[in-house]
């Protein structure tokens, strides 16, 4: 029972097959398999062996054959030489035998005998005169020599027996005999041009037969034939050379534009000094050689664009400027032999490379502006890491890293540029450059906060991937677009059209589109300048309207603040401030200037720029602002001396801030001088007297100073420090923005200002344009 239950539970038990008869199985099978491979490699050998010896055997049959077949022709020669001398042979015996049958009829006196005369006379007419025997002699020394492939020798038998028989030239009026003999002339003549033909059209023939062969035919009267046939196989021999470097195109997607104009260069030079050589100066033969090499170069372009990369890719760029560059060195090396193709060149290149630098930059917009995917290889250029990781906030690197792809994208498509590109091209690409550059900015532009944060949150339906919301991140957003626009992008692009100045020396005079490059690029930076000032503008604007209006909306800076003033005369005042809200302007300034020290550390020019536009828009909305002005305009709103003498105290502390910080812009001087101008003439209107109301320009100067100097050190005595003598008279001449004004500031002995450095050591903002532009 404990058995069958086993077998039970075990019922496949007596299928296992033993390992020693599976090894026996597999390996005799194995063994089958190797021997049936080895026979039938055996038989494979032996089939390869046979065919290798019938594939001698034939070669050798067929090595024998050629010898056969040029021993035949030797020995047709041969025959043929047997049987003209032969012919000559009878002919002589036909001229003996009538000789003696002339003396033997004057011996024997049958003269009179006039049926045996006319059979004398049939006898001599039938035979040949000597003038027939040696043209015959002489075709069919031409057809031994054409048979012979005797060229030179054939010529000039040929031009020996024109001179001898000038009817050979001309149609003229000849007999039939001539016409005959004529024929049979030209038509040698046409069979040596022929043979003359094949020899210039084989692809082996060599440039010594070649010549000898272009000769003969000028020699021969076809001289246009031959200059086409020199043509014609200068052409076929680019045409293989082409073919044989084309399929390696795909390898060298950047450089093989100036192999193939290295390739196609040099064969129309070798072919030019060909030409001259054999053909001389000829105007008729130089026209067709200008002609024929303007068809290579078309053919040229055409290769270029049809075996290069994607035109969108950088791959394509750097293609087009290396075909740029090679072609237009060759044409300046051509031109010393004639041939000036520059212009041509450039016509036919300019559609392709205008297609390239069009779909590169479309592609530069699309992933310079798309965040979401970051390049890790564009993020790790050398250039850019340094200037730009300075910005990285501690919460987020987007914006970083835009700026960091945005270079890398200008820098590769810049370093494709060759110096000729540049020469020729660069204007175009300088403009595409100021136009990705604005886009980057009107990307940096949505970044910062403005009326849609707050009014169409709804309509806003473009993801922004970076929100500059504190002063930090607005400030950090700043110093990096004035980066890329001050430093990185004169950088990249003044790397590569330096080298421009190397290709000069190479390109001809007659060939240079542009006089100078200095005014393109003068204008390039004032368009990048226009793009810039648009982003600093905004952040000035909304950075100045947030300080003006209050959350609820109301006005900070109002006209009240002149009208509620108490006292009647500032100037009486032994303490006079500026008015609350330009204290708080100030204030909010001066922070902003130390957090301007921390993000923009080293880099004071940006900071006086974005101080000295912020104290410009405060000032330029107070000129602007209707309200502000229709108050003072209303008849039924008293005022008082005291407040025309606050508004120019305010004007004058908001001049002199920009003065102690650094950045004395004229701008901010001349709508201050106009605002106080506007006042005096609404305060006169109303009948107070300005004369003596307002004390002189100078106690506002130095009442501002004063101001300043109090706020600073927080102090209300006379222990701040004094301001010196030098100071800007508002209704005096305007000061300039030039370097030098640095001079007419006011400085101060051992406080820093708010822009983190000592007056002494500030200088004046420096622009590409104008502050007020």
């Amino acid at each position: 029972m404990e058995s069958s239950e086993e077998e039970e539970d075990f019922p496949f038990i007596e299928s296992i097959t033993p390992q020693s008869e599976i090894d026996s199985l597999y390996q005799s099978h194995t063994e089958k398999g190797i021997r049936k491979v080895c026979c039938e490699l055996i038989d494979l050998k032996d089939a390869v062996e046979n065919l290798c010896g019938n594939m001698q055997t034939k070669y050798l049959a067929f090595l024998r054959l050629s010898e056969e077949v040029v021993e035949m022709e030797h020995e047709l020669i041969e025959l043929r030489k047997h049987i003209s001398a032969q012919r000559i042979l009878v002919q002589d015996l036909m001229t003996g035998v009538c000789r003696e049958l002339e003396e033997y009829n004057s011996a024997n006196g049958d003269i009179g005998d006039s049926q045996q005369d006319l059979h004398v006379d049939e006898i001599q007419s039938s035979l040949p005169s000597d003038t027939d025997i040696r043209k015959a002699l002489f075709l069919e020394n031409i057809d031994l020599l054409l048979a012979e492939h005797k060229v030179e020798e054939a010529i000039e038998a040929l031009e020996a027996e024109e001179k001898n028989c000038p009817e050979l030239k001309g149609p003229g009026d000849t007999s039939s005999m001539e016409a005959s003999y004529r024929s049979a002339f030209l038509k040698r003549k046409s069979m040596l041009e022929d043979q003359l033909n094949e020899i210039t059209e084989q692809p082996s023939v060599g440039i010594l037969e070649l010549k000898k062969a272009l000769s003969s035919l000028i020699k021969l009267g076809k001289g246009p034939l031959a200059h086409q046939q020199l043509l014609k196989s200068y052409g076929s021999r680019l045409q293989k050379s082409i073919e044989v470097f084309l399929p390696s195109c795909p390898l060298y997607p950047k450089t093989f534009p100036a192999t193939l104009s290295r390739l196609m260069f040099s064969i129309i030079s070798v072919t030019t000094k060909e030409s001259g050589s054999i053909f001389g100066d000829n105007p008729v033969y130089t026209n067709r050689l200008v002609q024929w090499a303007e068809w290579e170069i078309e053919y040229l372009v055409r290769l270029v664009k049809n075996n290069a990369p994607s035109s969108e890719t950088v791959f394509a760029l750097g293609a087009a400027s290396n075909c740029v560059q090679a072609s237009l060195t060759y044409c300046s090396m051509l031109e010393s032999q004639g041939l000036k193709l520059s212009k041509l060149l450039l016509v036919l290149l300019r559609p392709y490379i205008e297609e390239v630098l069009e779909l590169n930059f479309r592609r530069a917009r699309r992933e310079a502006l798309d965040v979401a995917e970051m390049d890790e290889s564009s993020l790790l250029s050398p250039r850019s890491m340094s200037p730009l990781s300075a910005f990285a906030t501690s919460s987020d690197s987007v914006l970083v890293d835009s700026g960091m792809k945005f270079m890398g994208i200008v820098e590769d498509i810049l370093s494709q540029l060759t110096p000729m590109a540049v020469l020729h091209y660069g204007a175009n690409v300088l403009t595409r450059i100021s136009q990705l550059f604005d886009k980057y900015m009107d990307m940096l532009f949505k970044s910062l906060p403005g009326p849609s944060d707050d009014d169409n949150l709804t309509e806003l339906k473009e993801v922004i991937h970076f929100r500059a919301e504190t002063d930090s991140e607005q400030l950090a957003l700043l110093g990096l677009a004035f980066t890329i626009l001050d430093e990185l992008l004169p950088l990249a692009v003044m790397k590569v059209w330096s080298l421009k100045n190397d290709s000069k020396d190479l390109e001809s005079e007659n060939t240079v589109p542009n006089a100078s490059i200095t005014p393109e690029l003068k204008e390039w930076k004032r368009n990048l300048q226009h793009s810039f000032d648009k982003l600093r503008d905004h952040f000035c604007r909304q950075y100045v309207l947030s300080f003006i209006y209050s959350r609820e909306g109301k006005t900070r800076l109002n006209a009240l603040i002149y009208l509620n003033g108490e006292g009647e005369d500032l100037y009486w005042d032994p303490d006079p401030l500026p008015s609350l809200p330009f204290q708080a302007l100030f204030a909010k300034l001066q922070q902003l200037a130390i957090v301007a020290g921390d993000v923009l550390l080293g880099r004071e020019k940006i900071q006086k720029i974005l101080l000295a536009r912020l104290t410009e828009t405060v000032v330029m909305w107070l000129s602007e602002e209707q309200e502000f002005w229709d108050v003072f305009e209303d008849e039924s709103v008293p005022l008082k001396p005291l407040g025309l003498q606050q508004l120019i105290l305010d004007m004058h502390f908001t001049v002199e801030i920009a003065c102690f910080a650094g950045y004395p812009s004229r701008h901010v001087h001349q709508i201050a001088s106009a605002i106080i101008a506007r006042a005096i003439r609404t305060f006169s209107a109303r009948g107070i007297d300005p004369q003596s109301a307002l004390p002189e320009d100078e106690w506002f100067v130095e009442t501002a100073k004063t101001a300043i100097n109090k706020l600073l050190l927080g102090t209300s005595g006379s222990d701040a420090s004094e301001i010196d003598e030098d100071h800007i008279i508002l209704h005096d001449e305007i000061v300039s923005d030039s370097d030098d004004t640095s001079s007419s500031l006011s400085s101060i002995e051992s406080v820093e200002s708010f822009a983190s450095a000592s007056m002494g050591e500030l200088d004046s903002p420096v622009h590409f344009t104008d502050p007020e532009g």
